[in-house]
């Protein structure tokens, strides 16, 4: 069922009592829901979404759930940043429910454009470590998934299993990706609330700071890598540093030593998922794209490994004995 932006702004009068719309239109939707903004008649933004089947409406509530026990650590300064706030809740006659809530205001966070020190990139490291500091059983009450630091190690080996098997990866990068999977002293960490699905988009900044956080339906404890994965791709290097020296200061728990190496994993696996979704849903053109990117993954890596192999061999000295011209003389006696 897709509904049109008239039936979500109804929804929402019917959630809200005293609402008055005056306007709404249609928001991209994430698959599972119907989402739209509705405009009340004090200029006020608010969003609706409405559930598009039992699974979706099971998962709508779940996510609310938890953003009650989230709001509750904004109110008690916790957080530094907003969450969406459920105002109410349409019953659908489908069954399900639709909810409203107050638009988070913000602009989307464009990492590539983050720069070093103080400022942005440091708001952005604290804001992911205050997350990453909050009780796991706020996740655990809402119902959503929790893993022990093995169970997620597994987890992931099981998709690169299930990736290998529709044979468009590359080997090499299956072969890296099984050796990083199988070393298991790269999996010890302390399983932390993360937001499963971090990106520009979803992180909303205002005056220099993270001002808020939204779409949470992908959270669940799990390995704080993946939460950072993300800017350690599209951020500059010297963002990166500043964006985890905040994070790092902010965080109570020890310096998880293989942190950055399984975030950088972790990026590298987002494309393998893509791949898979493509599959499950016989997308050829999302298959395609995965595929693509897998490559250049590989060629990348691949070249990468030769650069660093080619700067650690030393070079030949000349078949005569002669010294190289490059090679420092030796200290006179």
């Amino acid at each position: 069922m897709h509904r049109s932006a008239l039936t979500l702004a109804a929804l929402s009068t019917a959630a809200v009592p005293g609402m008055d719309v005056v306007d709404a239109r249609l928001l991209d939707s994430d698959g599972s829901n119907d989402v739209a903004v509705v405009i009340d008649s004090s200029r006020r933004h608010w969003i609706v979404r409405a559930p598009r089947d039992a699974a979706a409406g099971a998962s709508l509530e779940a996510e609310m759930e938890l953003l009650r026990g989230l709001s509750d650590r904004v109110d008690a300064g916790d957080l530094p940043f907003a969450v969406p706030t459920p105002a109410g809740f349409a019953t659908l006659p489908e069954g399900g429910r639709a909810v409203v809530h107050p638009e988070v205001p913000g602009v989307p966070l464009q990492a590539e454009r983050l720069q070093p020190g103080p400022g942005l990139a440091r708001s952005v490291g604290r804001a992911i470590a205050a997350l990453h500091e909050l009780p796991t059983s706020l996740v655990e009450d809402a119902g959503l998934p929790s893993y022990s630091a093995e169970e997620y190690r597994q987890r992931r080996l099981s998709e690169v299993d299930e990736a290998a098997r529709t044979g468009r990866v590359p080997a090499r990068l299956l072969r890296r990706w099984e050796e990083s999977l199988e070393n298991v002293a790269l999996w010890r960490f302390r399983p932390v609330i993360t937001h499963g699905d971090l990106n520009g988009d979803h992180v909303l900044v205002a005056q220099q700071s993270v001002n808020g956080i939204v779409d949470w339906s992908e959270c669940q404890v799990a390995d704080p890598a993946d939460d950072l994965s993300w800017l350690l791709v599209a951020a500059s290097p010297e963002a990166v540093e500043s964006i985890l020296e905040a994070y790092q200061l902010a965080r109570t728990e020890s310096a998880d030593a293989h942190l950055v190496d399984r975030a950088l994993l972790a990026g590298e696996l987002a494309l393998a998922r893509w791949l898979l979704h493509g599959v499950r849903t016989e997308r050829k053109d999302i298959v395609d794209d995965a595929v693509e990117m897998l490559l250049d993954l590989d060629e990348a890596v691949h070249e990468g490994a030769e650069d660093a192999a080619g700067e650690d061999e030393p070079a030949e000295a000349p078949a005569d004995g002669t010294p190289r011209e490059d090679a420092s003389p030796r200290d006179e006696d």
